[in-house]
């Protein structure tokens, strides 16, 4: 039997331990050598290794778990890349004996002179570059008294002819003038190739690198993570093995971690950080226009020296060029080495590493940099025949949908409106009719979205069109309806919105509109032009909600919610698209790359996963390891605590958990903690409010005192900006004093992606099980749907929200919408709750030797798992579970294990 028949793995929730699916026998008779693997490998990291080399092999989709602190990015790093160079090797030794290729069942003729197949590629992408546009620049006289979009290309326009007021400075603001394809075809507007690099400034200098690098380009890995810090500590682990060497790497990043011109940087949003980089590039074109049209120059291929980009940092592309072959020389770099070449050479590092992809080897980036197709359009990624590798991925549905959301607010809306209707009499006479056209159509969609958020209830839509009324919606509440019936009760279902979002992208009507509002805020001094959102921000929330509102119906929800501030005595609230499925997104993905790899220390349920990412797959196709813990059964004693030193039931259940009782009950433990654990203590409470609340009762009723007697309170801060120092002095306090207890919030900077070894945390205290609020209506949204998957009408809601459109945010009417679940909407509410506990208990034990003590502080913790069909502790990571103390007397009998356990541990480390 074939190697690959025993990978194969049939997922099913509840049944075997899952790493039980790998035949261990035939896997030791056909064992992969890893020489590269720097340490001597533990049998669990051969096993894994080995899993993954062959499931690349294999291709198609798979999943690896390994428990946090097992040397998993190690694991990947060593069989991925090894894989990679045998698969290189492979198809070499294959081209030179024969004369086809198969490369993913595609068969390539070797036997053509390469001068001939590169010319059928060329001669197809210039197919594609010249298909027709949907909408052409008409070519006659009326145009020559409009100067050009700032898209490129000379102008002949008469000087002087028509200017408004004398102002010829505002002329570049002018739209030119468009005429609509009567046979448009929406397929035809994104056939166009964007250049490489994604960003204005691309020169016909940097297309012919960009030629260059495509050029240079074969079979990749690409390894995705979530945040940047989990990216650089992967290239850390990298720098260990001779593959930082051996393979071409590239680190890529949001320009908010690489930018380094400092003026952009001080605006510290990123969203206006974006905005501005992109400005600075956007003005290079516009600029070279004016400038060549007052030289009266007329060079072919549209190339001045005087133009240049207005960011200092890319205006020498030959510099770019030099940083390009920086990186290729230098071993692995991550994000900040990256970042401290570019402030050296005088260059930016972000456009400079995205020069690099198309020649790397092994490319690092965010997932949610990969999993969007504009951002791998930008970016020149090619997913083609490549392995992806996404770590970190037992969040990957959440976010992945996440990404695809949109969210427009009433003042962005309002301020859209007002710079339209502004632009729109500034330059009505000089815009021609199609132009007017279109934007007589944004302005009139735009005053129909505003109607559901309007303050006054006589807010008057069709009453005969079917659907909820989203301008009914109560003054604090929320609506929630399919895409078609909000077009349909707002009148606006006979709007053309592929085309119009087709116009609005080709006429650049957003830069120029955005641009003329923000001109004329400067000129009058207006503070509002100074706020922390730019017009630019408005115009692209409206541009995200046009693209919601062009899919499936049964894709996703609209959400209308209106919120009122009783200090202001003002009124606002906005608009959502919430994107529900994401199997057509990760389709994408799947169907392009050879492997698509999820790992992860926690993946579990799959069969959830693989019903919400690729439902098209069948179970029995879907390749699945799990490997145990490296930490022997003794190094850690998990202990469920139901009750506290006063004998007091823990029960932080949302109606309990604010109870004065209960804080202080919780206080007490923590302070007996503190004298009995070494070192670091982590406590993790469900939110920041909820640990607010409960460290403003414990100072004011002393017991925050009593435990700094014994160890420092450090306090998990809001902004990410503030964590590193905080953890600095966490981490000082432990080593120069008696220790330090840090209180965190679970899905919080702590709980995710960093590592406290060691005395950093010797006890992880687990409070309460952290629920998500069932008042969010979105998170109710996913539930309905995720209730309803396998349903044969599965695009619609299997249940309702009161009227199945208006929710007030009531906690009770949530957890009314949960009790009405039959099975995947509660288990999709469980998994999100303990799939945080698992990240966060996960943050105590790093390598072989390390120790802990897990407390899980709740009566529900300790409850009889065979007397419950859902009980919390099944859904704990299997080192875990199957040495959890799940009763005990009292807390007393706690007080005695946990002094047996680091009283014996002691005497280990003293021995």
């Amino acid at each position: 039997m074939s190697i690959n028949l025993v990978l194969v793995y049939a997922c099913v929730v509840g049944q075997c331990n899952m790493k039980e699916m790998i035949d261990k026998t035939q896997l030791a008779e056909e064992k992969q050598e890893f020489p590269a693997f720097p340490y001597e490998p533990y049998s669990i990291q051969i096993d894994f290794m080995n899993a993954l080399y062959r499931f690349l092999d294999k291709g198609g989709v798979s999943m690896l778990e390994s428990p946090t602190g097992t040397g998993k990015s190690l694991s990947i790093i060593c069989s991925a890349l090894q894989w990679l160079l045998d698969r290189n090797e492979k198809i070499n030794n294959n081209s030179g004996s024969s004369d086809k290729v198969v490369v993913d069942g595609e068969e390539e003729d070797e036997s053509e002179p390469d001068w001939i197949r590169n010319f059928t590629v060329n001669s197809h992408d210039d197919a594609k570059t010249n298909r027709k546009s949907p909408f052409r620049v008409k070519k006659h006289a009326k145009e020559k008294r409009v100067p050009q979009a700032f898209s490129g290309g000379d102008s002949d326009a008469r000087k002087g002819e028509e200017e408004v007021s004398g102002e010829a400075n505002e002329q570049e603001f002018c739209l030119q003038e468009y005429e609509s394809e009567e046979d448009y075809s929406s397929s035809s507007s994104s056939s166009k190739r964007k250049p490489l690099g994604g960003g204005y400034y691309t020169s016909s200098e940097d297309e012919e690198d960009g030629k260059e690098c495509e050029e240079e380009g074969g079979l990749k890995v690409f390894y995705c993570s979530r945040t940047h810090s989990q990216l650089s500590q992967f290239v850390k682990e990298l720098r260990k093995t001779v593959f930082a060497q051996k393979v071409r790497v590239v680190c890529l990043g949001s320009r908010k971690n690489m930018c380094i011109n400092e003026d952009v940087l001080k605006l510290g949003n990123v969203g206006r950080i974006n905005e501005r980089c992109l400005d600075l590039q956007k003005k290079k074109t516009s600029l070279a226009s004016k400038k060549k049209k007052n030289l009266g120059t007329n060079v072919k291929g549209g190339r001045t020296k005087s133009s240049s980009c207005r960011c200092p940092m890319l205006r020498k592309q030959s510099l770019q060029r030099e940083f390009k072959a920086e990186i290729l020389q230098q071993e692995a770099m991550d994000i900040e080495d990256l970042v401290q070449l570019g402030r050296e050479m005088r260059t930016c590092p972000y456009y400079g590493s995205r020069r690099v992809a198309p020649a790397a080897d092994l490319i690092i980036l965010p997932y949610q940099s990969l999993l969007s197709k504009s951002s791998q359009e930008s970016l020149g990624l090619n997913l083609k025949s490549s392995v992806v590798i996404i770590d970190e991925a037992h969040n990957l549905a959440d976010t992945l949908l996440s990404m695809h959301d949109a969210k427009i607010t009433m003042s962005q809306l309002e301020d859209v409106h007002s710079s339209i209707e502004s632009y729109l009499g500034r330059f009505q006479n000089l815009l021609g009719a199609g132009n007017r056209r279109y934007i007589q159509t944004l302005l009139i969609l735009i005053r129909a979205l505003l109607k559901p958020l309007a303050t006054t209830s006589d807010s008057d839509l069709n009453s005969g069109n079917s659907g909820p009324d989203p301008s009914k919606s109560k003054a604090c509440g929320g609506c929630s309806m399919a895409i078609n019936d909000f077009l349909f009760s707002l009148n606006i279902d006979n709007i053309n919105l592929v085309k119009l979002l087709a116009y609005i992208k080709q006429s650049n009507i957003i830069h120029k509109v955005s641009g003329y509002g923000e001109r004329v805020a400067m000129l009058q001094k207006d503070p509002a032009a100074h706020e922390e959102m730019s017009k630019l921000s408005s115009f692209r929330a409206f541009s995200d909600i046009l693209v919601a509102l062009t899919h499936n119906n049964g894709d996703g929800r609209i959400i209308v919610s209106k919120m009122s501030s009783s200090t202001s005595g003002q009124q606002g609230g906005y608009i959502k698209y919430v994107m529900l499925t994401g199997a057509k997104l990760f389709s994408e993905v799947v169907d392009e790359a050879h492997a698509v790899v999820l790992a992860g220390g926690t993946l579990q349920p799959i069969e959830e996963t693989r019903e919400r990412l690729f439902p098209w797959l069948p179970s029995n196709q879907l390749q699945f390891f799990s490997c145990s813990h490296i930490v022997p059964s003794e190094s850690i004693m998990p202990v469920a605590v139901s009750h506290g030193p006063s004998g007091l039931s823990f029960d932080f259940s949302h109606s309990s958990r604010s109870s004065t009782e209960m804080i202080q009950e919780l206080g007490l433990l923590m302070s007996n903690l503190v004298a009995l654990v070494p070192e670091g203590v982590i406590v993790f409470f469900s939110s920041f409010e909820y640990e607010t609340q409960v460290h403003t009762a414990w100072t004011n009723s002393g017991i925050l005192r009593r435990i700094m007697k014994k160890k420092r309170v450090f306090r998990e801060p809001r902004r990410n900006t503030e964590v590193e120092a905080v953890l600095r002095d966490y981490k000082e306090a432990i080593e120069s004093e008696r220790g330090a207890i840090m209180l965190a919030v679970v899905g919080g900077k702590v709980s995710e992606g960093i590592n406290f070894s060691d005395g950093m945390c010797r006890c992880v205290v687990m409070v309460g099980l952290p629920y998500p609020s069932p008042s969010d209506i979105e998170l109710l949204e996913r539930i309905k749907h995720i209730e309803g998957l396998g349903d044969t009408e599965s695009s619609k809601p299997c249940l309702t929200l009161v009227d199945d459109s208006y929710y007030s945010g009531d906690v009770r009417e949530g957890f009314g919408v949960l009790r009405s679940c039959r099975r995947r909407g509660k288990e999709y509410y469980e998994n999100l709750c303990m799939k945080a506990v698992n990240q966060s208990i996960g943050r105590a034990i790093r390598h072989a030797k390390d120790y802990s003590a897990i407390l899980l502080v709740d009566a529900r913790y300790a409850n009889d798992p065979a007397k419950r069909t859902s009980h919390p502790s099944s859904k704990l990571p299997k080192w875990i579970k199957d040495h959890l103390i799940y009763s005990t007397k009292g807390y007393g009998d706690v007080h005695r294990l946990l002094h047996q356990f680091f009283k014996h541990k002691n005497v280990q480390k003293s021995s």
